[in-house]
């Protein structure tokens, strides 16, 4: 029998342009509003049908520190999709990671839509949609918005979607962005306990939070207005090298530096005319040949 064609799928990675964490909920979690955007940059997530009748997926990738063992979203997101009634050949995924971990990019996340995407496209017998918009939702809270695959409007755990007007989107698409990230990580569980420790000034009312979003939705205020972290308090005050970058940026290239999701990864709008090219060089002198930076458009 002869395997079917291999496909890529694209796995975008994600901003948070603006993220506010509203309080803690009974069940422990935290609601939030957050405008989020996927970007033109992310990983390729490969599917190689093996061609074998009895089997099982498998996952490969170079990039060091990747887990391609069951742990890995994307053979969770391959398993679940197959225990919904999804059929599709045995296939060998290989991952191609450009999305560094640990930044708050959502790069896991969107691997595991990649993986649903791609078994889909090779389906003898699809999930249908619906189904598959909750599969999403129980591999990670940033799946359901790499599903929709448009900048969208998230709330309560990040479970509940919005989607944006076609005028709104058009505000959004194709603006460019520097992207950047030091050679650390931050624990989002570390991250969220310093919000718990710091209640309730460190959370954001909700009202105030609605109402920053209608003021851009309305086009009574630019984007750049509008961005915005709950996490960057606690996160500038812990890591130094975030606060010094962004006092450079502003100094000599007059750009803002955000923080996306709870980091380590931040982002600086770019004037249109902007290659970014100053920018990134003042990324790598001030944080070193081990930080990733790039310049990146929202899709």
């Amino acid at each position: 029998m002869n395997a079917s064609p291999s496909i890529n799928v694209f796995a975008p990675a994600k901003l948070n342009l603006f993220l506010a964490v509203t309080g803690r909920r009974a069940d422990g979690f935290h609601d939030l509003v957050s405008l989020v955007a996927p970007l033109d940059f992310g990983d390729t997530l490969r599917l190689a049908p093996t061609g074998a009748a009895v089997g099982a997926d498998a996952l490969a990738c170079a990039a060091p520190g990747v887990p391609t063992d069951a742990s890995n979203l994307v053979l969770k997101a391959a398993a679940a999709w197959r225990a919904a009634g999804g059929r599709a050949p045995w296939v060998r995924f290989e991952l191609e990671k450009r999305t560094p971990a640990g930044a708050g990019m959502g790069g896991g996340s969107s691997d595991a839509v990649a993986a649903l995407r791609g078994l889909q496209g090779l389906a003898e017998s699809p999930v249908a949609e619906a189904r598959l918009a909750e599969l999403a939702a129980t591999l990670g809270s940033d799946c359901p918005l790499f599903l929709a695959g448009a900048p969208t409007i998230m709330r309560g755990r990040g479970e509940r979607l919005e989607f944006l007007e076609a005028g709104e989107r058009a505000r959004l698409t194709g603006r460019r962005v520097l992207v950047c990230r030091p050679g650390f990580g931050i624990d989002t569980p570390w991250a969220y306990g310093r919000l718990v420790a710091g209640a309730p000034g460190s959370y954001t009312p909700a009202a105030e939070a609605e109402a920053r979003l209608a003021a851009w939705r309305r086009g009574d205020v630019e984007l750049e207005a509008l961005l915005a972290n709950s996490f960057e308090a606690v996160a500038f005050a812990k890591f130094v090298a975030l606060p010094v970058l962004a006092e450079r940026l502003r100094a000599r290239c007059g750009l803002r530096l955000h923080l996306t999701g709870s980091g380590s990864a931040c982002f600086a709008l770019l004037p249109e005319a902007d290659t970014g090219s100053a920018a990134l060089a003042e990324v790598r002198a001030c944080w070193g040949a081990e930080a990733f930076a790039t310049v990146a458009a929202l899709g």
